[in-house]
């Protein structure tokens, strides 16, 4: 196996164009699990953890710009109070030493239905920013980088750059069930983020199919049935048909780790306590700017 260390990101780019095939490395906390157990074995691997300017955010315009190799720390220490439901799952992932090293894009490059930060990029409506030497950068929204269990929309000689997610608008929130809290492979996670100045609502769902996904049909319910005014408290039976739709739009299988049956309840109930969350804040926010 060869050992590719770019400089640069253009050395990084070269690199790829002339190696297809070589695996992309940034903190290495899915792809060096994945080599010690002998689950694949790639004839190169591309270390991108030595390129500074992956290793930073920026404001764009109306978005935050994220680069490939931000640390899931970073994301917690510097990016907590802009983006609040990201930066939650970020507190999920693993041990302080994992969230030191892993980091948002090798995680989208894993492109597992598990990852813990794709619920919150869904919910957002984040995209992620590629590049390959030939073509250039391009875009994609992150509802259609994801293409199948651990499969993503990259050609074989593009690179992952940034993420870029606008800043929440109103409250944010993520939940997951597992045996733990962190240092666990989600049985299932969701992600709600609500905008009430669109009077829209966002969401992810995790480790419930063959990949990421929105519940399309419970976001467009809540949008209409919500007191954007945020007058009183949440309905209740607002909240229980919410998660029903959740539930219904998730396509888990029985595995080790829990069954489809479980999952889709599982689902039903984030939904509903993530909701409860996040209009209390929304009511909160609401007196406040009243007052």
């Amino acid at each position: 196996m060869d050992f590719l260390r770019p400089a640069t990101w253009a050395d990084a780019l070269a690199a790829k164009a002339a190696r297809p095939g070589a695996l992309p490395l940034q903190g290495g906390t899915d792809v060096m699990v994945e080599l010690n157990f002998d689950v694949r074995r790639p004839a190169a691997l591309l270390d991108l953890s030595g390129i500074a300017e992956l290793r930073d955010w920026e404001e764009d315009g109306p978005v935050l710009r994220i680069g490939a190799g931000v640390p899931y720390a970073r994301i917690i220490d510097e990016l907590g109070a802009r983006l609040p439901g990201l930066a939650q799952a970020a507190r999920t992932v693993g041990s302080p030493q994992i969230r030191n090293r892993g980091t948002l894009g090798g995680n989208l490059g894993a492109a597992s239905p598990a990852g813990d930060g794709h619920p919150p990029l869904l919910a957002g409506g984040a995209a992620v920013e590629v590049e390959s030497a030939a073509r250039g950068v391009r875009t994609i929204p992150v509802g259609d980088f994801f293409t199948g269990v651990k499969r993503n929309a990259l050609e074989s000689d593009e690179l992952i750059r940034a993420v870029r997610v606008p800043p929440a608008p109103g409250p944010q929130y993520f939940a997951k069930i597992g045996t733990r809290n962190a240092m666990v492979i989600a049985v299932c996670s969701f992600a709600l983020a609500l905008d009430p100045v669109r009077r829209a609502v966002g969401t992810g769902v995790g480790s419930a199919g063959p990949t990421p996904l929105r519940a399309a049909a419970a976001e467009e319910f809540l949008a209409a049935r919500l007191d954007w005014a945020g007058r009183g408290p949440l309905d209740a039976g607002v909240a229980r048909e919410f998660g029903e739709l959740v539930r219904a739009a998730a396509a888990p299988i029985d595995d080790v780790r829990g069954t489809a049956a479980y999952r889709r309840h599982a689902l039903s109930v984030l939904a509903r306590r993530t909701l409860g969350w996040a209009w209390d804040e929304h009511r909160a926010d609401t007196a406040r700017e009243a007052s």
